[in-house]
């Protein structure tokens, strides 16, 4: 006698679409199993059509037990327990930390890209007529509390004659390198290496701005620069820092669109240090990167949050947001590693420290492989 289910599904689970053997890995089947007991793979023979697709993709985010809005309401009102529990061995009932996390860094990345707010500030590159040495013109932008401060202001910033200087040093740079690049570029090379390195970076910086030099070969043929490793780097980097000048809002832009993505390079190395902190805790070092996951993914969701709210209500949200995962971390330090106040509050702060100051190097080297790349 068949087993049949007692409820008659629908779509593509009905009886009619059942098979005896699974389609993914050949493993036997009743025409009761709505799923491999093997692979899991769903027990249908019917082709997919566009609605089954969405439909499909739809159910494993929107339903109510999905192990997405799982893992997002253990997150955000269990803080560290979701960790333990996964670590514990309950792992189908959360969504991967990794992929979570690297699901929310795409979607936080989406947003800044979006946001074009730096943009705006192209408008100060060098060749630009709103020059960022026009203080003049963007002191009139500032607002005072009286006409009498802001002609004050003014008289100050024409008596530093800083527009005009800052104007003047760098024509003067220039003429002289321009006047006869072959020689300048001989003479640097005598220099020892720094003096050497920084400047060859300003000759190529002018010559690309006024001599319409577009790449290194062009160089290498034109002012006789011998084409060695040193001096293409030399003209990379004062390539880039050309484009900087020209578009600075679209080179932050690009950089700030990076940050999200240096998460997975930065939080292994945080983990070790959790991981030396809370030696003495029968904790592997994969279930602190798994705590860091979790609570990096926390810090996303808010700045994600914040993101939209001030894009709908026009007001800086991240503050708030940043202090409310000050206060999620402690307690989740606390529910994970099941200490007193007075030790977490020790390891939160010298945990902090560490992480601004791992922070501050990883942009460091952000910075500096986006000059070397843009």
């Amino acid at each position: 006698m068949e087993n049949k289910p007692t409820t008659q599904p629908k779509g593509r689970y009905e009886l009619k679409y059942r098979g005896v053997d699974c389609l993914n890995c050949g493993h036997p089947l009743k025409l009761s199993d709505k799923f491999c007991p093997n692979c899991s793979q769903a027990n249908s023979t019917k082709k997919l059509t566009l609605l089954d697709f969405f439909e499909e993709f739809l159910a494993n985010y929107v339903s109510y037990d999905s192990k997405l809005w799982r893992t997002l309401t253990a997150l955000l009102l269990r803080p560290g327990k979701i960790t333990r529990e996964y670590i514990s061995g309950r792992r189908l009932s959360y969504t991967n930390p990794f992929r979570f996390l690297l699901s929310l860094s795409i979607i936080y990345f989406l947003i800044i890209s979006y946001n074009s707010e730096f943009k705006s500030i192209n408008k100060y590159g060098y060749n630009n007529q709103k020059s960022i040495f026009d203080l003049n013109k963007e002191f009139q932008k500032i607002e005072f509390d009286s006409d009498e401060e802001r002609q004050l202001a003014l008289i100050q910033i024409d008596s530093l004659k800083m527009s005009k200087f800052f104007k003047d040093r760098i024509s003067n740079k220039d003429s002289i390198i321009l006047s006869d690049p072959t020689s300048y570029f001989k003479e640097i090379n005598t220099e020892n290496l720094t003096r050497r390195f920084f400047g060859k970076i300003d000759f190529f910086n002018s010559i690309i701005k006024h001599d319409t030099i577009y790449y290194f070969e062009q160089g290498v043929s034109k002012f006789e620069i011998p084409e060695n490793r040193e001096n293409e780097i030399t003209f990379n980097l004062a390539n880039s820092f050309v484009e900087i000048e020209k578009r600075p809002g679209t080179f932050l832009n690009s950089l700030v669109s990076k940050l999200p993505f240096t998460t997975f390079f930065f939080l292994p190395f945080f983990s070790f240090f959790i991981w030396l902190v809370y030696i003495r805790k029968k904790y592997t070092y994969t279930d602190h990167l798994i705590f860091s996951f979790h609570n990096q993914s926390l810090l996303f969701i808010l700045l994600i949050v914040s993101n939209l709210l001030n894009a709908v209500f026009n007001f800086r949200s991240e503050g708030v947001f940043i202090l409310i995962f000050a206060i999620y971390l402690y307690k989740a330090m606390r529910n994970f590693y099941k200490q007193g106040r007075v030790k977490t509050v020790i390891k939160y702060f010298f945990l902090n420290t560490i992480f601004f100051i791992l922070g501050i190097l990883a942009i460091t080297i952000l910075i500096a492989q986006s000059v070397f790349t843009y």
